[in-house]
């Protein structure tokens, strides 16, 4: 075991972030932390590395190990080139790369026992150079700084004239030339391509050593963890298998966490209606028994409401007007910015109906061309034509629809006022606004946050072509699982550009590759690409990109194009080789379940007459109390009558009517009793 997690609590503001968290991780393995936005997982990382400290628990690590973290984002400042920051990791052996050229020099000028002992030194400085794989050090730099997307004339920028994403690039370069023991990422695909995110994949999937992730970027997790660790109110629970796999493990659980809960409820409020019904007996020994039966109930350890996330909540996304068959036409398209060429003579179509997801490399100009599209930025050359009845509904990552100043109602109610409170509440809560949420300020609000407030005033808009720019980024796993299932479900047409893999999977029925200053045309989802963008790029431009077969190298990656939008789809993710069930052994299956399940049938048969037996017995006898306590209370009031007290006669025949009452009712509130046990015990 290289790291232990034991009971781990944290808590800020007096609010539990973390209580009795708990997970270990062993040598080698891969693991990952979910969660939703806020859950803790970030916190979590800093109490391991030693950032923040925890309220209670302890983080050990194993003898002699090491690790490094890498942040979100990085704020390195330093007049480094990108190459010289890179070769910073690899200081040591260059030392000693040094040292043995200069003693190689010096061996040509001495003799005798300085030459012997030199020589001695050489052989000690050799040894420890392969050791330290000195030989690969300039090739390990290079391909990592390749991997993650430098060009070889950027290797040469300082780093202080870097984005922040660049230079985030650059700490993950170091930290995996460092090659500790354990990797700690936290969202290490954010400022990634696609290209990259892959190498990124086979490097940790063949890294010799631990990886700890935390990522939003499911199909990146699919790939490399054997183990989820899941951060939810306040608690983790750790899952064998990559996230499809926990995906299906973590339904199962809510279900029966659901099914227990509601199971425990139902039984207390039997409880409760069997205790006030015996107290309204009024006789001691009932009340005896009603006194225990609460004793019981108290002793009973309430099962907690289980936490219900929304992301199963089914959104409409259908437009108000129809378009054309031809939604849009592109013809010729050109765009430069300066002496940065981004592509000329794209050409290509977009039909009524259709997913279109736009692919390539950072700065080959996707973005751009949306918002070509969409009237925000002007063509070079070329020619965009919308068919007949288009209504255009943008969403870019900047989130400029919004307005600040707005509470999240506002920001809704002002857009769309021929809605009522109910249908702004409703469309908010879809995308996880509830309660006193909806009074937040627009300014106040996370990127994420904003992201599903977008959407939501995207979903009410009279648009019937969607065109969004990474709709995906800063949405948790749970809000991408509801765009998902919005866009999946849309009639009308979709244009959109993004990174997510997962989301392309489940909603792309078109992919257009913007590579090499063209547009590629792909049929199918994401998986239908990898499998044939090798085919095309040798087609094409002469050279295969080697992308197909490093994504697919453990094979865990085969599913149709276009089927993957239910729940048998998403086990296919599960990490595992290729299952093929045969015929033979379906039926033989179904033939020894056929014939296992006919005494169970019958028996399940005889319990549900012995329980509907017992129910109407229940309801009869409780028919029979209700008119014999009825009549004993007319007696009452009879006897309160003066004129009857005089009636000797009528007084008599009333108390023995009464004294009658009463024996019935003892015997009938014995027999409620034993027919009330025999449903609970059934």
């Amino acid at each position: 075991m290289i790291l232990s997690v034991h009971n781990i609590c944290k808590s800020f503001d007096g609010k539990d972030i973390l209580k009795g968290a708990s997970f270990h991780l062993e040598n080698n393995e891969k693991a990952a932390i979910v969660g939703i936005n806020g859950a803790g997982k970030t916190t979590l990382l800093k109490i391991i590395i030693g950032q923040q400290s925890a309220d209670e628990g302890e983080v050990t690590f194993s003898k002699d190990t090491t690790w490094g973290y890498l942040a979100q984002n990085q704020n390195i400042d330093t007049e480094n080139t990108i190459y010289e920051e890179l070769t910073e990791v690899k200081k040591d052996v260059i030392a000693l790369e040094q040292n043995i050229r200069q003693a190689e020099e010096d061996m040509k000028h001495v003799s005798g026992d300085e030459l012997s002992n030199l020589m001695d030194r050489y052989t000690r400085m050799n040894d420890e150079f392969q050791r330290m794989s000195g030989y690969a050090w300039k090739s390990e730099v290079t391909g990592v700084a390749k991997g993650l997307g430098f060009l070889d004339e950027e290797l040469d920028k300082k780093i202080n004239t870097l984005s922040g994403g660049q230079k985030t690039r650059v700490a993950l370069g170091k930290l995996l030339l460092q090659k500790p023991d354990l990797i700690i990422l936290d969202e290490p695909t954010n400022h990634l391509d696609m290209n990259s995110i892959r190498w990124l994949e086979n490097y940790l999937l063949n890294y010799k050593g631990a990886v700890l992730i935390v990522s939003h970027d499911r199909y990146f997790l699919d790939k490399i963890a054997g183990k989820i660790i899941e951060v939810e109110n306040t608690k983790v629970t750790s899952f064998t298998g990559n996230y499809s796999t926990y995906a299906v493990k973590k339904e199962q659980m809510r279900a029966i966490e659901w099914n227990a809960y509601m199971k425990q409820q139902q039984e207390i409020k039997h409880q409760e209606e069997v205790i006030a019904k015996l107290k309204s007996f009024n006789r001691e020994k009932s009340i005896k028994r009603a006194e225990s039966r609460e004793k019981m109930l108290d002793k009973i350890e309430v099962l907690d409401k289980p936490v219900t996330i929304n992301d199963r909540m089914k959104i409409s996304l259908k437009p108000s007007c129809e378009s054309g068959g031809d939604v849009l036409t592109a013809t010729g398209l050109a765009k430069s910015f300066g002496n940065e060429h981004l592509f000329s003579g794209i050409d290509f179509e977009i039909k009524k109906g259709e997913h279109v997801a736009i692919i390539g490399d950072n700065g080959t100009g996707k973005t751009t061309l949306l918002k070509i599209i969409n009237g925000v930025e002007s063509l070079d050359a070329g020619e965009i034509e919308l068919g007949v009845k288009v209504h255009i509904g943008y969403y870019d990552q900047e989130h400029h629809v919004l307005h600040d100043e707005k509470t999240l109602f506002q920001e809704i109610s002002d857009a769309y006022p021929t809605l009522n409170n109910t249908e702004i509440r409703n469309t908010l809560a879809a995308f996880l606004f509830t309660g006193d949420d909806v009074f937040k300020r627009i300014g106040d609000l996370s990127g994420g946050e904003k992201g599903r407030v977008s959407l939501a005033k995207l979903m009410l808009s009279d648009a019937n072509f969607l065109i969004l720019d990474e709709p995906t980024n800063h949405l948790d796993i749970t809000s991408k699982e509801i765009l998902e299932t919005a866009i999946s479900g849309y009639e009308g047409t979709v244009l959109y550009v993004s990174h997510d893999r997962y989301f392309i999977n489940r909603t792309a029925t078109r992919i257009l590759d913007l590579t090499h200053g063209q547009m590629v045309n792909y049929i199918g989802n994401y998986d239908y690409y990898i499998e044939h963008v090798d085919e095309q790029m040798n087609r094409l431009f002469g050279t295969g990109s080697n992308v197909g077969n490093a994504a697919l190298a453990d094979g865990s990656y085969k599913y149709s194009a276009g089927n993957f939008d239910d729940a048998s789809a998403e086990s296919a993710l599960s990490g595992s080789s290729d299952t093929t069930v045969s015929a033979g052994s379906m039926q033989s299956s179904v033939a020894s379940t056929s014939g296992g399940g006919s005494a169970d049938w019958k028996a399940q048969k005889e319990a549900q007459a012995k329980r509907r037996k017992l129910e109407s017995a229940l309801k009869k006898c409780e028919e029979e109390i209700a008119k014999l306590e009825a009549r004993d209370s007319e007696i009452n009031e009879l006897l309160a009558d003066p004129s009857i007290g005089t009636d000797l006669a009528k007084l008599r025949k009333l108390t023995d009517e009464q004294t009658e009452i009463q024996d019935k009712l003892a015997a009938l509130y014995d027999e409620w009793e034993n027919v009330s046990s025999e449903l609970e015990e059934l």
